[in-house]
């Protein structure tokens, strides 16, 4: 009897002081954001994207994960040339442009698309992306497939390292192991690790007219 007694006060005790330690508990200030779970997304929401850094195209259906074909990238860019490094200068943010960047100076040699073959072109490239390691050097000779730049002024090359090549002392372009995998199927540039510019200039016309 005694048992059951006391049995029954603490179920009591429990049905009143209950609420009250919820009203308490819900009435305490928000944790320490550094301790806080993210919300996942809306579905359907797109993530948020840096406006610093342009989009990468998007990939087709069925294409294999990792993998931006050829035809992607010459379609994405806005500008397309072979060219040597001359200067290489760090801007720092001002009150016109809020970023730190890079201005790095090209002598055009071949022009494909958006530049002009002898002169000299200057890009903006943000700081960040020097630092992630898209970095030049001084005399370096490549061929880039640049992003038409952002509202800030800024471009990268189309898709990161797929969108820069090497030119050797030749002046026929490089493929990286990356770009022979990638391109595998391209007609032109398929199975190919040195191409003269003139049939990567065709390859690049080819793969443009396909869409």
């Amino acid at each position: 009897m005694y048992g059951r007694s006391c049995t029954c006060l603490l179920a009591v005790s429990v049905l009143i002081l209950a609420p009250a330690f919820l009203r308490g508990q819900s009435g305490r200030g928000n944790p320490d954001p550094e301790f806080a779970i993210p919300l996942a997304p809306h579905v359907g929401q797109p993530p948020t994207l840096d406006p610093r850094r342009p989009r990468l195209p998007i990939t087709p259906p069925g294409t294999p994960p990792g993998t931006i074909g050829f035809p992607l990238i010459a379609r994405a860019a806005g500008t397309i040339f072979s060219g040597t490094v001359t200067s290489i200068a760090r801007r720092p943010a001002t009150r016109g442009q809020a970023v730190e960047t890079v201005a790095i100076t090209f002598h055009i040699e071949n022009a494909i698309r958006g530049a002009t073959p002898g002169e000299d072109l200057t890009i903006s490239q943000w700081i960040g992306l020097w630092s992630g390691g898209q970095r030049y050097r001084v005399g370096e000779r490549v061929l880039l497939f640049l992003y038409p730049p952002s509202k800030l002024g800024l471009t990268s090359c189309v898709a990161g390292g797929m969108g820069r090549f090497t030119i050797d002392p030749r002046g026929r372009v490089l493929l990286s192991a990356q770009h022979l995998s990638a391109f595998r199927a391209d007609p032109v540039l398929g199975g190919k690790s040195r191409v003269r510019f003139s049939d990567f200039a065709w390859a690049v016309r080819r793969a443009t007219e396909e869409e």
